[in-house]
């Protein structure tokens, strides 16, 4: 790592009393080497802990501004953003709303730099991350998101593609409803009313997708800077995008037992989030659901300090009937709503959705209209044909029940091999599982995918769901692949 070079003014060996800018000192401009080989982030959290530690910036010292940060040391907002949310989460650096960051402490220890590898850095798994998205690649996909394709039934999602093609010649004219195809919305709302809770068409925006809809909602509702809330282990690709949009993204542990609603709570006291993003049913990746009681909880709290709801509901018919709803208890007041039909039809057809309040669509489909203008009315037709036909329903079934066999054999051959899973999944299609080992630098589970595509096989490591360096060396299998006798192998070499 770099040592920082101070500009000239700046408080050398100043106390944990430092004073910061308003004595005059100047800010530090640090030493950044672009050809080096790590990321700009890397570099800024590795210059900033030596600072701490050596006491050049000590206890209450406060930080530049995000903007400032970046002027000076000539790198973007996003860097800044991402070094401070990475210097909070070590403790080096606290946040104080409407007054900044500052330096929380100063160590007496060795110089603390960021503990291992983050997503996203030199890795072989990384440059082939996106097979975990594309299912190109010739590896054993058990660690993507999708099922065999025989598994959705073919002929249902073949037949309704070739009927959406045939779509009148007069609607070719123009982009297509700016909300989504109306017959879709109108069968979703209709289903939504029929099932969980009272929607009607115009809250329905259609979208490319559930990350799409994620995005959406960041563009709209958010600015650099704000704090939002994720499951830690979550959805993998949430915090690059949070992230993108320069917020903070901060944890809240979520195990068997649901999240940690007191931690929750210390977090949305101390921080005033904007907004929280949560998998109420199957979660992704552990495959859990949020009871009655916690969902009634994680309302009243986000009733309490203010903060939207944005509820991932991608995996809700493949879960049991019954189950928490945050869109169906709140009533879409505070919560927002996305849905996706990746998970039963195809996710190659890329239709998701956003459910929410009247007053917050037309901003939703704004922001939609402004960066993409409408989604693929194709596409929506095809869904729409599928969904509404009359085995669509008993394909959802026989879906499930195949996914009962595959975890309950997945679970077998992993516990054969010293694999033991860190929460009993209720359903869906993932098992996260792994060794009660601590990982090192020179094995963990970045380490033991790299291997593994060498050999022919995608795996997801625990790295790739959680902000904080796992406790355990685990990874996230998908069930319809992951009792194959050629990972089984693999695996077994590793132990």
């Amino acid at each position: 790592m770099e040592e920082a070079v101070l500009t000239e003014g700046f408080p050398c060996g100043a106390s944990d009393s430092a004073p910061g800018p308003a004595s005059g000192a100047a800010w530090p401009l640090l030493a950044i080497d672009r050809s080096k080989r790590g990321s700009l982030v890397d570099q800024i959290v590795g210059a900033i802990s030596t600072m701490v530690n050596e006491r050049q910036l000590g206890a209450g010292t406060k930080m530049p501004s995000v903007r400032q940060f970046a002027k000076i040391n000539s790198v973007s907002t996003y860097t800044v953003v991402d070094a401070y949310e990475r210097l909070h989460q070590l403790g080096l650096l606290s946040s104080r709303r409407g007054s900044g960051f500052f330096v929380t402490r100063s160590l007496p220890q060795a110089p603390c730099t960021p503990a291992g590898p983050q997503p996203g850095l030199h890795s072989e798994i990384d440059a082939l991350a996106p097979d975990l998205y594309s299912g190109q690649g010739e590896a054993l996909p058990v660690g993507a998101g999708w099922l065999p394709p025989d598994w959705y039934g073919e002929n249902t999602i073949l037949d309704a593609v070739r009927h959406a093609i045939k779509i009148p010649a007069g609607r070719l004219r123009g982009y297509g409803h700016p909300l989504g195809f109306p017959s879709l919305r109108q069968h979703l709302a209709s289903t939504l009313s029929d099932e969980l809770f009272h929607v009607e068409p115009d809250q329905v925006l259609m979208t490319h997708g559930a990350t799409h809809a994620f995005d959406l909602v960041l563009r709209t509702l958010t600015r650099p800077g704000d704090v939002v809330l994720v499951e830690d282990p979550g959805y993998s690709n949430l915090l690059s995008l949070v992230r993108h949009h320069g917020c903070i993204p901060v944890g809240i542990p979520r195990t068997e037992a649901g999240l940690d609603m007191e931690e929750l709570a210390r977090q949305a006291h101390a921080l005033q989030p904007k907004l929280m993003f949560v998998n109420t049913v199957l979660q992704n990746p552990l495959g859990t659901s949020l009871s009655q009681a916690q969902a009634h909880r994680l309302l009243a709290l986000a009733e309490q300090f203010d903060f939207w709801l944005v509820e991932d509901d991608i995996y809700r018919e493949l879960a049991a009937p019954g189950e928490a709803s945050l869109a169906a208890m709140d009533g879409l007041r505070r919560v927002i709503r996305v849905g996706s039909f990746s998970k039963t039809l195809s996710p190659v057809l890329r239709v998701g959705s956003l459910c929410a309040s009247r007053s917050l669509v037309p901003e939703l489909l704004r922001v939609k209209m402004v960066t993409g203008l409408t989604t693929s009315e194709i596409n929506e037709r095809a869904v729409f044909d599928a969904t509404s036909a009359r085995g669509y329903r008993r394909m959802v079934e026989r879906l499930a029940v195949q996914l009962i066999d595959a975890r309950e054999r997945t679970l077998e051959a992993l516990d054969s091999i010293g694999m033991s899973p860190l929460a009993r999944p209720r359903g869906g299609m993932f098992v996260s599982a792994g060794w009660q080992e601590a990982p090192t630098p020179g094995r963990n589970g970045r380490s033991i995918a790299d291997a593994a595509l060498k050999a022919g096989i995608l795996l997801a490591p625990g790295e790739f769901f959680t902000q904080r360096a796992p406790g355990r060396i685990w990874f996230r299998f998908n069930a319809a692949y992951a009792a194959n006798p050629q990972l089984l192998a693999f695996l077994r070499t590793q132990r």
